[in-house]
């Protein structure tokens, strides 16, 4: 998978590890898919993932009730389906264990805790210079710990909602008093029993939020800023 470094590549600082093949940013469903057709083609690669575990975005930072939103059949990966017994609508817990077999079957080994600090392309050379840092604590170690991965091919996996955004709203810091979540870092209604909860927005997460806070006697309302 990894050699020494070509002559003609420039050496980094710090250690430099040279890939005869793809580099993966991402270990979430469409990296773990590339690395299988990969593996499947007899290309050597590396996946590496900021967090501790394979799809950190399903496993961390989805709400307890999520299911797929659309068939299975269009959300399977590449080469391995669901299995038969799965309902139309996989929950959140069966995608990810099911995405933990997919990586178990085709033998997918991400490099765990390692954040990219930067992926440059070298026209000198015609390579990529990927700089990586080990994750401690959730945030990128020392200087000590930087690698660098030098490849022909980057593939980034990192996915659409990898970074929560936040709107700005005038006064929500100095004039509310109560919680202010991100769907993201919603789990399940039960601690809002009882209370009033203001939802904003109407999208996917947003609706079953609300659904999820009614079922659990809390009383949501929803702003839309659309008509």
């Amino acid at each position: 998978m990894a050699s020494l470094v070509p002559d003609n590549v420039p050496l980094f600082a710090g250690r430099s590890v040279w890939v005869n093949g793809p580099v993966i940013v991402g270990a979430g469903p469409s990296g773990l898919a590339t690395g299988a057709c990969l593996r499947q083609q007899g290309v050597p690669f590396v996946i590496l993932e900021k967090a501790d575990c394979i799809a950190s975005l399903w496993q961390r930072r989805t709400y307890d009730r999520l299911k797929l939103h659309l068939p299975k059949r269009f959300c399977q990966l590449p080469r391995m389906p669901f299995p038969d017994h799965y309902p139309q609508y996989p929950s959140k817990k069966q995608f990810v264990d099911y995405l933990e077999r997919y990586a178990d079957h085709f033998h997918l080994e991400p490099t765990f805790s390692t954040c990219v600090v930067s992926a440059i392309h070298d026209d000198t050379c015609g390579f990529w210079r990927v700089r990586t840092s080990r994750v401690q604590d959730g945030s990128a170690a020392d200087a000590g710990s930087e690698m660098e991965y030098i490849c022909r091919w980057l593939v980034v996996a990192t996915g659409e909602n990898a970074e929560k955004v936040v709107p700005e709203i005038e006064g929500m810091e100095e004039q509310f008093a109560g919680k202010v979540i991100h769907a993201s870092e919603y789990k399940c209604g039960e601690e809002y029993r009882g209370k009033k909860v203001l939802v904003v927005g109407c999208g996917n997460s947003g609706m079953e939020v609300s659904l999820d806070l009614s079922d659990f006697k809390a009383e949501p309302a929803m702003v839309v800023r659309d008509s």
